[in-house]
């Protein structure tokens, strides 16, 4: 069973659980998913890896959005968006801890023979690969410029 279809059984039992949170979170990552599957060269296919990126998407909104509330004292607001991220979130993969980073990042260096800043594109090229879906690019590059500086 795919992503797409898995949030579809989802929505069903969201709503015999009557959980409306879960409910309208399942619903809107349902159309976003829609929107990419009949968008023009998509063929009408959703792969997984695709619906993955969508879901790491939805769920990085989710949390900068509820910063953002929270920033400007709407609790209320922060808290229901980081309720939302959390439903998105379960169906994404466990992420890798920055221990763990690391070690595929060492690897990485050192199996490509990156010695400097200048070679930083060529780590992240391959660590980007390697880590998709399992770990956000914006911690998989500091630790990259740490490693290489």
């Amino acid at each position: 069973m795919d992503l797409f279809e898995q949030v579809s059984n989802d929505i069903k039992e969201a709503m015999k659980a009557r959980d409306k949170v879960r409910l309208m979170t399942l619903r809107n990552i349902k159309k976003v998913f829609l929107e990419a599957k009949t968008a023009p060269g998509a063929n009408d296919t959703l792969d997984d890896a695709a619906a993955l990126k969508i879901l790491q998407k939805l769920a990085k909104q989710g949390r900068e959005t509820a910063a953002t509330y929270t920033a400007n004292g709407r609790a209320d607001l922060a808290e229901e968006e980081l309720a939302q991220a959390a439903v998105i979130e379960s169906y994404l993969p466990k992420q890798l801890s920055t221990t763990e980073i690391e070690e595929i990042v060492k690897g990485i260096i050192a199996e490509t023979g990156a010695s400097s800043m200048k070679d930083m594109g060529r780590v992240m090229g391959i660590a980007t690969k390697q880590l998709a879906g399992k770990a956000d690019g914006g911690a998989v590059s500091q630790i990259v410029k740490r490693l290489l500086a």
